[in-house]
This record gives C-alpha cells, structure tokens and sequence, in this order.
C-alpha cells in the first residue's frame, strides 16, 4: 500500500513539472515540425546592419531621451555645449546664438575650429566629416585635448547632424575658410576649400530640426533659447554670448529681445541675485565662491541663498551641462551644508536642537546654484541629466564646508536666524510625519478624542460647536448647560502655553495644546486642513475678568500662530459672559461689565430701588441654566467673532509679537504707554 502510494506520488510530481506524456509518434513529429519552420523563417538576410547614423533617425530616444519640445531643444544644448567647451579650454572669447525666420538656428564661437584635414583612419575623408557623420568620435576623449568637456560619449554634434533636415558647417581655421553641407546625416558633397580669410576663426554650425523625426510643427522656442543661451554665459564669467532673433518671431514675448549680449563677472552669484531679487532672505547674504580654475578638472563654483517665503530650488551642472535630476556632486552640497550648519549649532550651544535637523531640512527654502568641472564625467542616460561619477561628492564637499564656516562665523546674529529657521523645518518634517502616522494608525478606526471633551452627538461639522472653557468647575457646569446636539465643551486647566514665546520643542510637548489640536483634527501650521475641521464655530469661553480676558488672549494667541487659516475662514468666536448679575425682587438681569452694569442700574431699575447686585467671581460659580441662558443658548447669547485685518497683517504680526513674544521689554514699553487707560481698572481689581 505504501509502495503504491509512493509510486502515484512519483509520478504526479513528474506531471506537473514536465506535462503528461503524449502518445507516441504524433506530438514530437508537430514540435518537430514547427521549429523546422520557425528556423526555416530566420536567416542570416534577417539580419539587419544599421550604419553610419541610421540608428539615431530609428531610435532617437535613445539619444536625446524622445521627440518632445525638449529632446527638440537638446539639439542646441549638444551644439553650444561644444562651443562652451573650447571656451572653458581658453580658446574663445564669445559665443554667437541666432535664430532665423527660415527655423535654421546658427551657433558660432571664435574658437580653434573643428579640424578638416584628412582623418588618420580614414584618409578618403576629413575630420569634419567623420565627426559630423561617426558616433562616438571627437576630441574629447583624450584629455590633452579638453581638460573638461560635457561628456564623453561622443555622439552630440553627430546626433544633431543626424536629426536635421539640414546641417551646414563652416570652418575659419589657418587663415581659411571651408565648408559642408548635410542632410539628414548624409553629406551634401565634399568638403569646400572657400579661400583665405584674416578677420575670423572659430566654427559655425546652422541646422533645422527633422520634421520627420519631430513632427511638422517642429521648430524652436525663442524663450527656451535665450534662457539656455543666458544660463551658460552665467557658468563662465570669461564668456559672452551675442543673441539674435528674427522679429517676427518675438510676437507676443515682450521678455524675449531680438539683440542681447550676456556676460556676467559675477558668474553664479549674478545669477542667484536676479533669481531670489523679489523674495525674502532668511540670511540677508548669498552665500557664494568659487575653487580650483573654473574649467579645470576639479573646480567647482556655487551660490546659495534661504527664501522665508518662497519654494527652494537646486540647479546644478556638471562642465556647464545641466544636471536635471541632480547627482553626486549635489549630494556633496547637501552634506557640506548639513555638516556646516551642525557645526555652527555645537558652537553657539545649540547642538541639542540642531540633532534632529538633515539635509532636506537645509534645502528647503534654499536657493542654490551649483557648477562643478570634472575630468571625464559619468553620467546616466545620453541627455546626461545625472551626474555619477563619485569623486564629484567629494570635490564639492572639501570646497564649499571650509568656506561655509567662515561665512556662518562672519556674521553669528544672522547665523543663528538662518539656524532657527531650519531647526523650524525640521520641527515642521517631524510633526508631518507624526501626523501621517497618526493618520495611518487610524485610518480604518474612528479617531479618538481626549479623555476631557464632552463631543456632541452631530457627526457633520455644520451647526456643531466646540467651547473651549476655563476650568474643570467651569467645565462642569457647561456640560449641564450645552445641547449636546450641537455643542461640544473641552475644558483646559488654567493659562495655557503662550506659543509666542515658548519653543516648538514646549508646544509640542503641551498636553492641553495636544487635546484641543487633537479634538478640532484639522492639523496645524502648513498641514492645516480645511475640509478636516471638526465644528464650524470654535467659542473661546473664559471668565469675564482680567485673568479670563488672560486665558482668551493666549489661546486667540495660538490660534494665529498655529492656525490662521481657522480665523481667516470665520471660526473663531469668543463668548461674552456676563461679570454682574443685577436683582430687584422677581426681575434679574444680567451685565457684562462695569459700564454695563452702570447702564442697567439707570435704564431699567427706579433711582430709589434697592437692587442687590451680585459678581460672579467666574463660571463655574454660575448654575447651569443661568450659564445657558446668558452665554450658550443660540438664541439669547453674545458671541464676537475674531477676524484680522486683511489691510495691516504686518501690523497684526508687529503687535503680537510685541505683547506676547519673548521681549518683556516691549511689552512694558507698552504697558507704560497705556498706563494711564488701565488706572481704573487696576483700582477695581
């Protein structure tokens, strides 16, 4: 019995791994049968040879990354890269960008010209010719020739020639002139001897775009041009760029001229200054320098600049070539800043603080241009938008660390200002990523709520209501007095943090500031959510004396700083409570204040009554119907809602700082000023 189970179990195993065996003799001989076809189909003539650059026209993604407006202007971007080259290599002075009506653009330098004797290999032909129509062939490859070049895969000029409708190259080199002529990738003839010349040298390159390959509206964007154009000559303070454009294409782009000429001295730190001009400056200095000889192997050049109100940004290159998606030598940036910052921290006593901050902290709201020169770069993909090669991290690392110490201690005031605004973003990363995990933990649970909130009973957020009382016994008497429909009571006990003046390390480790943020589930400073608010009326209910008005003063306090956009849309609203409760026989009235009561005992009791005027010494002391009555019946009560005014926010920003901030000095100045309006009510108290 066992033997045949385990002889079944054989060969089930054997079916499933290699398939029921067939009957002999038929379903071999149909294998059989179909490979000899499949083999019979498949030979050598199947076998296609692209040469010269036909692989380019069949696959140009691969070199250019596709056929979009963006693999349409890289074209430019491998044509001037070359130019920049003999720039950065000492042997032009300026660069020539002209964009014709026809849709041919023409690029020139005043460099050593491309060679046009006969190729060593390839003796039927010139140099120019084999690196107009040859990948992978050029100067660059040797570095006797380009100490740094903007890569070395050889194919750019080659991919631009292969791309173009039409390609015409002249050469003024040895006091002569030639010229050639392609298409397509094809030459057009031979190389022309044009004679001799004596006023100019260089290389001149004037193409049109395939519309074949890039589509029959292909042509070139005069904006994306003179920005391309206008970034390079800001690489190299020791290059001009001479632009030109037809005219008739400039309709409409009043920000495009038809003539200019950039050239920048000030290289990166000219560039950084127009692009942060508008914006304000955490630090009040760009920090900028410079390392090795720009164009060396080895040399590396930078700007940065942090923006309180605007988006940071990080534009890199690598041997004047865009690097789109970073690299290696912007994270030498990102940790020589990071590690500088650290450094600076331990120095003033800070370090506690600052252990929390990384490099994304740093980076947000820094503006930062970046330009390193290396010796035959890596990069990932042809359009070289990454840069790998590893020693740049640290070429960029020992330039910038040294010189960012000396810039921190040069100026320790602003220093330190720049220190607390990244120690505030990275306040801000932790508590996004505590409320996201938060978020995560609950999100298949109902959200809980803190121990002391007495919620109402309506799910929705309109018509529901959250006081936000002074006190357990305030607390108390509130929750006997609400509709529990609609309004939600929170006690808090006594003064809460003022978030003016205390760190974020103190306002997130505040318990009562954790319960109230947790019950309104909207989140705080940028991660506020609208549509999460929990109650469409936020009611600061507090006692109607100096020490309630305290209370209010603080949480209206957090409320602007931790959640403006709360007051902005109308939910903030403050009880008025009454402070007098004015009887004569069966008649009560109730008074919000001196004046009020004041008022009351003239307009609605004789002169001679004898009306026994009670103060409440808070809220907890009022019963529970007299509470609901007077201040949380929708009906009868006062509620002053809280706004800001659109037209002083400045000045709203000035005054908060100056009566609830850290300066005790200010708010005794202006206590001094207004002494004389606050005499009487010292006296009452």
């Amino acid at each position: 019995m066992a033997k045949s189970l385990k002889s079944a179990a054989k060969t089930k195993t054997d079916s499933d791994l290699f398939g029921a065996a067939e009957p002999k003799g038929r379903a071999p001989l149909k294998v059989a049968s179909r490979a000899a076809s499949a083999e019979a189909g498949y030979t050598a003539a199947d076998i296609e040879v692209l040469e010269g650059l036909e692989p380019v026209r069949r696959r140009p993604g691969m070199y250019i990354g596709g056929t979009d407006e963006k693999a349409l202007h890289h074209l430019f971007a491998e044509v001037i890269d070359n130019c920049m080259d003999e720039a950065l290599a000492g042997h032009a002075t300026f660069i020539e960008v002209e964009l014709g009506a026809d849709g041919f653009l023409t690029v020139s330098d005043n460099g050593r010209g491309i060679p046009v004797d006969p190729h060593p290999k390839f003796p039927k032909k010139s140099a120019l010719e084999v690196i107009m129509c040859t990948l992978h062939s050029g100067g660059k490859f040797d570095s006797k020739v380009y100490e740094t070049s903007g890569g070395l895969h050889g194919v750019g000029v080659s991919v631009v020639n292969a791309l173009s409708s039409r390609l015409e190259v002249e050469v003024a080199r040895s006091q002569k002139l030639y010229r050639m002529a392609f298409e397509r990738g094809h030459p057009k003839g031979k190389l022309e001897d044009l004679g001799k010349i004596n006023n100019r040298r260089g290389t001149r390159i004037r193409f049109k775009p395939d519309t074949d390959i890039f589509g029959a509206k292909a042509a070139f964007k005069p904006q994306r041009l003179f920005k391309m154009a206008r970034s390079k000559a800001y690489l190299f303070g020791g290059v001009e760029i001479r632009w030109r454009c037809d005219p008739s294409l400039l309709k409409g782009l009043e920000d495009v001229p038809a003539e200019d000429t950039f050239h920048f001295a000030g290289g990166l730190k000219d560039y950084l200054a127009a692009a942060v001009h508008a914006d304000t400056l955490v630090h009040p200095d760009i920090f900028s320098g410079k390392s090795g000889r720009v164009g060396s192997h080895g040399a590396c050049e930078w700007a940065v600049a942090w923006t309180a109100d605007a988006d940071g940004f990080l534009s890199s290159y690598c041997n004047t070539v865009p690097t789109q998606d970073g690299g290696t030598h912007e994270a030498g940036m990102r940790s020589a800043m990071l590690r500088g910052l650290k450094d600076h921290a331990e120095r003033v006593g800070q370090g506690k603080r600052a252990a929390s901050i990384v490099s994304e902290d740093v980076m947000v709201g820094a503006a930062v241009m970046l330009s390193v020169f290396v010796r035959e770069p890596e990069f990932q993909g042809q359009t070289k938008d990454r840069l790998s090669t590893a020693e740049a991290q640290r070429i960029v690392e020992q330039a910038v660390k040294d010189p960012f110490d000396h810039w921190l201690s040069g100026n320790p005031l602003q220093a330190n200002k720049l220190l607390d605004f990244v120690i505030e973003r990275a306040d801000e990363r932790l508590r996004r990523r505590a409320e996201k995990e938060i978020s995560r933990k609950t999100a298949t649970k109902k959200a809980r709520l803190p121990g002391k909130l007495a919620d109402c009973s309506n799910s929705a957020r309109e018509g529901s209501e959250l006081f936000i009382v002074e006190g357990d016994s305030a607390g108390g008497s509130a929750k006997q007095a609400r509709d529990r429909k609609t309004q939600a009571i929170l006690p808090l006990r006594g003064k809460i943090l003022n978030v003016a003046s205390a760190t974020k390390d103190k306002l997130t480790a505040n318990a009562q500031l954790a319960d109230l943020m947790q019950a309104l589930g909207c989140g705080t400073g940028p991660q506020y959510r609208e549509e999460d608010l929990r109650y469409s009326r936020i009611i600061i209910m507090t006692d109607a004396d100096v020490d309630g008005a305290h209370i209010a003063s603080l949480l209206i306090t957090f409320f602007y700083r931790t959640m403006q956009p709360l007051i902005d849309q109308g939910h903030l609203y403050l009880a008025v409570p009454p402070l007098y409760r004015l009887t004569h026989g069966a008649k009560t009235i109730y008074a919000r204040d001196d004046a009020h009561k004041d008022q009351l005992l003239k307009s609605e009791f004789n002169a001679n009554a004898k009306v026994d005027v009670g103060r409440f010494k808070g809220l907890g002391e009022m019963m529970p119907a007299q509470l609901k009555e007077t201040t949380m019946d929708p009906a009868k009560r006062t509620l002053l809602r809280v706004v800001l005014l659109t037209e002083d926010r400045e000045g709203t920003a000035d005054s908060v700082e100056r009566l609830m901030g850290t300066k005790a000095e200010a708010r005794f100045a202006f206590i001094s000023d207004k002494a004389e309006f606050a005499s009487e009510d010292m006296l009452d108290v």
